[in-house]
């Protein structure tokens, strides 16, 4: 089990991304969908600016299928650090939310 802490440059309508998580839709897509969900839904906003989040993910290179389907529609300047399950999380836990900011 790979994880990974992700940070991106926000290049997309965050809204329609926002609405394809509360459709279910994201959560749908196998065999990362749930992985996913959970990640962009906990995600934060860095003081960067940039957004963070943990993600579990199997494939080589990291976040390949989930960037295809999903994440470079929204994002770009993708990054990913290796990390023990947890370890994004808890490091990012200070941070802002990014969906309580939008709502």
């Amino acid at each position: 089990m790979a994880h990974y802490l992700v940070s991106a440059r926000v290049r997309g309508d965050l809204d329609d991304l926002k609405s394809r998580l509360d459709g279910g839709e994201i959560r749908a897509l196998r065999p990362f969908g749930l992985a996913l969900d959970q990640g962009l839904r906990g995600a934060r906003i860095a003081e960067s600016g940039r957004i963070v989040w943990e993600e579990e993910d199997y494939c080589s290179p990291p976040l390949a299928m989930e960037r295809a389907a999903v994440l470079d529609r929204y994002f770009d300047t993708l990054e990913v650090e290796s990390v023990r399950q947890g370890e994004g999380w808890s490091r990012t836990k200070r941070l802002t939310p990014l969906w309580r900011e939008r709502t």
